[in-house]
């Protein structure tokens, strides 16, 4: 009787994270994830090996950040790339560095926060539905750009509906810059410690 009080206390935590996980991973599409395989072969333009079909094989192909650091590259013109060195080591925290590095690579780019994954999504293969969606978003994105550099068929991905998020003129910007100030105060010597780098997990007090 006191051992079943005390798993009831203890809460269905381990249940409840397996069910969790069940529908993330139910989110997964595996047609989505060959079409976004061959793009990222044909926009990458190198002699890719095509991975085996599987949410984990997936992972393992993309965890080492290398793959993403090319893809991102590739959407720049030459000698704009914003990884200038892109590592192949097998060390874990140089792997996620390069994860981190394409994150904030692709928000620059366009990708809106939201559709940002976490770093651990990928490298522990937590939510790979989300680095679907990353991808899906940042493929959108290059298609609606019709900048000159993106490759591959423009079908697989949606046009984005041209919205002018950068249309505000200086005189605008500056002005919303006024007022935050007034509201917050200086921002003047701020500190950036305890801040989390892009897509690492942020830590729940």
């Amino acid at each position: 009787m006191l051992q079943q009080q005390e798993m009831a206390n203890r809460g269905p935590s381990y249940g409840l994270s397996r069910e969790v996980q069940e529908k993330i991973e139910q989110k997964y599409d595996l047609e989505l994830e060959n079409k976004l395989v061959d793009w990222i072969i044909i926009q990458s333009g190198e002699k890719i090996e095509h991975p085996p079909p599987g949410r984990q094989n997936f992972q393992k192909w993309l965890m080492d950040g290398t793959l993403l650091c090319k893809l991102i590259n590739s959407l720049h013109p030459k000698g704009k790339e914003p990884i200038p060195k892109i590592s192949e080591s097998k060390m874990a925290f140089k792997q996620m560095e390069q994860i981190s590095q394409f994150l904030k690579a692709a928000e620059i780019y366009g990708v809106r926060t939201t559709d940002i994954f976490q770093t651990v999504d990928l490298w522990e293969g937590k939510d790979m539905a989300a680095v679907q969606r990353t991808l899906m978003s940042l493929g959108s994105l290059a298609v609606t750009k019709d900048d000159g550099c993106y490759r591959g068929d423009p079908s697989w991905f949606h046009r984005k509906a041209q919205q002018n998020r950068r249309g505000f003129s200086e005189e605008q910007l500056r002005r919303g810059q006024n007022v935050i100030g007034l509201q917050m105060g200086s921002n003047k010597g701020a500190s950036q410690s305890g801040m989390t780098g892009y897509g690492m997990p942020r830590q729940i007090m």
